[in-house]
């Protein structure tokens, strides 16, 4: 506060460096400061006590506006909590989206709280969270051959930059030394069990994760056979729609994160499909769940509907649908037992509803194209001739226009996609801070980059960045209206099959497999290896399509390619592998017959 001191202090006579004018006055803390424009100096008034102490001067210092503001510890809280802050604010996004009102309130929460009670983390006689550390970590050591490793919380040599810059922003040095009243609570992190959590786990033991939060939504979807697959989820969680990169951002403001926590909810990569999806099988055996809901033909996940939301995505002809019923009803990959995820029986194969879908229509592809780099385009040039002299009927498919057309479309999708890419914020928002003093600060800092991040805009004209748009099912539209002849989905195969009997085939009996033998999974951790120069370029173009669409990786979907094949011709492979082994078992006996 100011003081009040009226007229002129006779002590002290010097002008004010700011106005020039002789008007001091006394403050509370006994500093002078000018009455004219309030500047206030270091000067103190030197106070005369003759009572306690004859002919001695004493300064009054005032140590009030000095005194260091206590760190406001916020709440005691669990990581589990954190988790459970991201995954509600995640299921509030998807109901956002057109979610099943049921998803967060009835199947996500139950599934996080069956989570919970087999994790040992709540709802359990003894939560592993009220544990001491030390009994935590022998319980682990006695589960596996080696002692589980201790992550030193001074150890920041996994820290990246970002890391330490958001440490330096916090104050990682002050906050660790706050004291806590419980015994268990981590001096390391804002959260209770931050540096206990870090811990190298047991096989058995689940630990969230974030990439796991999507396997939890993924989950609940899936239960509810909603119209999302695991490939849309990730794209909406990659264009901001579902809360996932510096989802810590929306934690209440009373719990502190700090320390270790960056290392469990901090993420500065994009989620992966295999990943997501394997956590969820994993997850789906852990809680021990009975048999999900049946997929069945009128599903939106069964590969018959799928089928056509690809097929108009990419463009093609929509009398490919016919062809790819055609192969999953001889594959049998449309079955309900196929398609139904079961958790408790590890024989059964877990379908990637949407890998496996794609993987058809390629299949299909090369049935009627071939796609070796010579009979495609020679089909493409019969069927150029013919449109050009017919050009009141139905137009044949060219598969040359239909490549440029898509190509020149996907390579602009692409860009687009990687400029997005280059300019997200893997930096939180919203600044971390814990004390009036370092909040002041903090904003300050980051109001001078948005206006410097403003000024260079303007100097180079960038664009500016536009509202968020509600998210589409589909990436690329095309306008069958449109008179420039880009869209594909009404023209006819007639130049690509013959006619036997009732029946159409295609006009080209041969097919090349991707691989003759699959490989074993549990050994080499794939059915089938994918390698751009063993393959032709188109079947690489169509791969690279599906993979843009999907935003998973080319060999996902040409090892899905290479079991849909396997499936279809089974029957001659078989065959063809009993012939192989005749000559064989000939052989060996002929040199036994020598040895003898």
């Amino acid at each position: 506060g100011w003081g009040e001191s009226a007229g002129r202090d006779k002590d002290y006579n010097e002008p004010c460096v700011q106005c020039s004018d002789v008007n001091w006055g006394l403050t509370d803390e006994g500093k002078f400061y000018c009455k004219s424009c309030h500047n206030v100096i270091e000067r103190t008034k030197e106070v005369l006590v003759s009572d306690a102490i004859p002919n001695t001067k004493i300064q009054s210092l005032s140590k009030g506006l000095r005194k260091k503001k206590k760190i406001d510890k916020g709440w005691e809280w669990y990581v589990c909590e954190g988790f459970q802050y991201i995954l509600k604010k995640q299921a509030e996004a998807l109901q956002k989206l057109g979610v099943c009102p049921r998803m967060k309130d009835e199947i996500l929460c139950c599934f996080w709280r069956c989570y919970l009670q087999k994790s040992k983390q709540a709802y359990c006689p003894r939560p592993v969270n009220d544990t001491p550390l030390e009994l935590v970590v022998s319980d682990s050591a006695t589960d596996v051959d080696s002692e589980p490793e201790r992550v030193s919380p001074f150890d920041l040599s996994s820290f990246t930059e970002s890391d330490i810059d958001l440490q330096t922003e916090c104050s990682f040095g002050q906050i660790s030394s706050v004291d806590r009243t419980s015994e268990t609570m981590s001096v390391y992190s804002g959260s209770i069990d931050g540096s206990s959590y870090v811990l190298k786990r047991t096989k058995g033991n689940m630990r969230m994760s974030m990439p796991m939060t999507l396997s939890f939504c993924y989950m609940a979807l899936l239960w509810l056979k909603e119209p999302v697959t695991l490939s849309d989820l990730l794209r909406f969680v990659a264009e901001g729609h579902i809360p996932y990169i510096n989802a810590f951002q929306y934690f209440p403001e009373e719990i502190k994160l700090y320390g270790l926590d960056l290392k469990i909810f901090r993420v500065e990569s994009w989620p992966e499909y295999e990943e997501v999806h394997n956590k969820m099988l994993e997850l789906a055996a852990f809680l021990d769940l009975p048999r999900f809901p049946a997929i069945t033909d009128s599903c939106f996940l069964h590969p018959d509907m799928l089928c056509i939301k690809y097929l108009m995505e990419a463009n093609l002809p929509d009398e490919l649908h016919s062809w790819t019923c055609r192969v999953v009803k001889k594959t049998g990959v449309g079955e309900t037992n196929f398609l139904t995820l079961d958790a408790e029986n590890e024989s059964a194969r877990k379908a990637n509803y949407d890998i496996l879908s794609v993987a058809i229509i390629i299949v299909v592809l090369k049935l009627l194209l071939l796609l070796n780099d010579q009979y495609e385009w020679v089909l493409s040039n019969f069927a150029e001739e013919r449109n050009k002299k017919n050009k009141e009927g139905r137009l044949w498919f060219d598969f040359r226009k239909w490549y440029k057309v898509v190509k020149t479309c996907m390579d602009i999708e692409q860009k687009k996609l990687a400029e997005e890419r280059a300019r997200c914020l893997w930096k939180c928002e919203t600044p971390l801070f814990y004390s009036a003093k370092q909040k002041a600060a903090t904003l300050k800092k980051r109001q001078m980059i948005l206006s410097l991040q403003r000024q260079f805009g303007a100097l180079t004209d960038s664009p500016q960045v536009t509202e968020k748009q509600s998210p589409s099912s589909f990436q690329l539209t095309w306008d069958e209206e449109n008179p420039d002849g880009s869209c594909f989905h009404g023209h006819s195969l007639e130049g690509f099959l013959q006619e036997k009997g009732n029946l159409h085939r295609p006009m080209n009996p041969e097919y090349w497999l991707c691989t003759v033998k699959l490989c074993n999974k549990k050994v080499c951790g794939h059915l089938a290896h994918y390698k751009e120069g063993d393959f032709s370029k188109s079947y690489q173009f169509i791969l690279n399509l599906f993979s843009f669409l999907l935003r998973v990786d080319v060999s996902l979907i040409h090892e899905e390619v290479c079991l849909i094949e396997h499936k279809l011709f089974n029957a001659r492979l078989h065959k063809k592998s009993k012939k192989q082994s005749k000559p064989k078992e000939n052989a060996i006996r002929k040199w036994l017959l020598t040895r003898v």
